[in-house]
């Protein structure tokens, strides 16, 4: 036997002997030190996408689904509170009716931007190369004034909403369908993409969330087939404007995670979802809704807060200018009112069946509609009509056609007003770089070698260690860090209005001039071309303009009209400013990217967004929105919050 086979059997025999000892000391009960077991890492949550509910809750519309539908649901964003007191006095909101569209120079403005219309429309020539006859509104009121409706069945079929049961509230379709005379108060919660308080019935702010909630609960039972008690085991995502209102955005946190009782919750933008749906990496996004136009830059992923733009029309004005033009020419249904939502319904349909932005159509044609309304007669009627239809929705280039006074009609991205549940936010770390800035720049003076920052920095330490329990990385550094990503974004949009301050003047005076030039800014109402080279012209780079003028995505049900892609790419390329129009390949206005319905794109981005792997991290769970409260969407938003 070699001396290798002697050695291992004798370690055999070591070991065999190490066990017997082993084996005696466990039947004598001797306790040895056990090694630690290795704790193996947390496995990372698998999301199913079918337990995630996507929520794009719009002025008009509530789209709502899972995130595995192929397409939402879509609810009107409506509900009818029945009185608490019998006799009380009914209350409903406004659906086209607006502030400032009665004063006195309301009807002088409305008619100088008729004018500017007429002169657009017969300044670009036909695709033939001819330019367009314009159409009076007197030629068609002639034969408009003679019309009668005729009667297609003396029963409309169409039946009020059944309140015998005397429901508490109303949702969706049935609220639209309530009966005048019955005792319910109807409710838009939404309004402009904010929510809608005000000093009228139902109007608090608690009022408004106790109606969304309603609502939205109200779908999801109905609609998603979910019971409301199992929402404990899905998530949510909840798409909020580009230019949102904190407050109200950490009340609809709030609702979601306590009171209807989510799991975890996701917020994000509705223009970096829309470049999601649409495939787009980077784009211009334009989306124009019912009530509200807004623009914004979107890069990778990331929405420039200085291209922000919010402006305060959109399809609703444009129906309501529709009836304006109509009843010029004689528009045969004359009962038709304003403060009629059955009315508004009817004009809805209209401007969808008749406006375009296709100038090839022109001259005097003839069209029919229909009225049917609750315990009436189904009528039938005819029309004749020339620009109205080409008139209407061009009133978007040119809001002066909608004869808003007295309203701001623009909003930019505003900094925040400070949040007392959150005291580590921008204002703090700007004032505290700041501060460290001076101190720097003071020791680099002195040419000390002592640590700039003195008794700052140690306060700035000593806060920063209250934030140590945020999980994941969510102390006062991941703040800075995106404090200082909004920073090197670009001056603010007011400063960029303002042009380069002098560093010398008073920041008092300098905040005032500011001020005055963003309020002046905001009085006015651009167009939407305008617009889009505004918000355009607010990236920091010329390469990212670039961009943005190669990938303009048009979203939102407001400009679905035959030709606005071309009539749209046609007043760009006009205007945009000469130098990038010789650098550009080609200028690209994309209405329907994949064929997709524009009305969709920003929910089907939330969708898209749920099965990312690169979401996880931005999950907002119930127990930590408990601990730590608005903090937590500064730390977990995907965009600065």
């Amino acid at each position: 036997m070699t001396q290798a086979e002697k050695d291992q059997e004798n370690g055999k025999e070591k070991e065999k002997e190490r066990d017997k000892d082993k084996e005696k000391e466990q039947q004598r009960g001797v306790k040895r030190p056990i090694a630690p077991a290795a704790v193996p890492e947390p496995p990372q949550e698998q999301i199913q996408s079918n337990f995630v509910i996507v929520m794009h809750p719009g002025s008009r519309i509530l789209r709502i689904g899972r995130a595995t539908d192929n397409f939402p649901s879509t609810v009107p964003h409506v509900i009818a509170r029945r009185h608490k007191h019998s006799g009380q006095a009914r209350y409903e909101d406004r659906w086209l009716l607006r502030e400032g569209i009665n004063k006195p120079e309301s009807n002088e403005q409305r008619l100088n931007g008729l004018k500017m219309v007429d002169q657009a429309i017969w300044s670009k020539k036909m695709s033939n190369g001819v330019r367009r006859t314009p159409v009076s509104a007197e030629q068609a009121r002639a034969y408009n004034c003679q019309i009668r409706p005729a009667v297609l069945d003396s029963s409309s079929r169409v039946k009020w909403t059944n309140t015998s049961q005397q429901q508490q509230y109303l949702v969706g379709e049935e609220a639209l369908y309530v009966n005048p005379a019955d005792c319910y108060n109807v409710h838009w919660p939404i309004l402009r993409g904010q929510l809608n308080v005000h000093s009228g019935a139902g109007g608090s702010l608690s009022a408004v969330l106790a109606d969304l909630e309603t609502i939205w609960s109200h779908a999801i039972h109905k609609h998603l087939e979910i019971p409301l008690k199992d929402l404990k085991y899905y998530r949510c995502i909840l798409l909020v404007p580009d230019i949102y209102n904190r407050q109200h955005v950490k009340e609809m946190v709030n609702m979601l995670l306590l009171n209807m009782g989510f799991s975890a919750i996701i917020v994000h933008q509705e223009s970096v979802c829309a470049t999601f749906g649409s495939g787009l990496s980077s784009a211009c996004v334009v989306d124009v809704g019912d009530q509200k136009t807004s623009l914004c830059c979107v890069e990778d992923g990331v929405s420039h807060r200085n291209s922000r733009l919010c402006l305060s029309y959109g399809g609703s004005d444009v129906t309501r200018t529709l009836l304006w033009l109509l009843q010029r020419a004689g528009f045969p249904y004359r009962d038709c009112q304003l403060s009629n939502r059955l009315d508004c319904q009817l004009l809805q349909t209209l401007k969808e069946n008749f406006c375009h932005l296709d100038q090839d159509i022109s001259g005097l044609q003839d069209h029919e509609f229909q009225t049917r309304f609750p315990e009436a007669p189904a009528l039938l009627y005819q029309i004749r009509l020339g620009d109205e239809k080409l008139q209407a929705p061009m009133g978007l280039f040119y809001p002066s056609t909608f004869g808003i006074v007295g309203q701001k009609m623009s909003s930019l991205q505003h900094r925040s007003q400070g949040d007392s549940e959150d005291p580590y936010d921008e204002h703090y770390l700007l004032s505290t770089q700041s501060k460290q800035e001076q101190s720097s720049k003071s020791a680099a003076d002195r040419k000390a070698l002592s640590r700039p920052g003195g008794a700052e920095g140690d306060s700035a330490q000593a806060g920063s260690a209250d934030l140590s329990e945020l999980p994941r990385a969510c102390g006062a550094g991941g703040s800075a860090a995106g404090a200082q990503g909004e920073l090197e974004m670009g001056p603010t949009q007011g400063e960029a209005l303002l042009g380069s301050a002098d560093m010398d003047e008073p920041l008092s005076a300098h905040l005032s001039r500011k001020t005055a030039i963003i309020n002046q800014f905001e009085s006015k109402a651009l167009g939407l071309d305008k617009a889009i080279l505004h918000s355009i012209d607010c990236c920091a780079s010329d390469e990212t303009k670039r961009k943005m003028y190669s990938s303009i995505l048009v979203v939102g049900g407001g400009l679905m009209f035959r030709g606005a892609q071309e009539f749209l790419l046609h007043r760009i390329i006009n205007k945009m400013p000469p130098s990038f129009r010789r650098l550009l390949d080609s200028v690209d206005v994309i209405t329907r990217p994949k064929d997709m319905d524009p009305r969709l794109i920003s929910w089907k981005g939330g969708a898209v967004l749920a099965c990312l792997d690169t979401t996880q991290e931005m999950w907002i769970h119930r127990a930590e929105w408990q601990r730590f409260g608005v903090r937590m969407l500064r730390e977990r938003a995907a965009f600065v919050w």
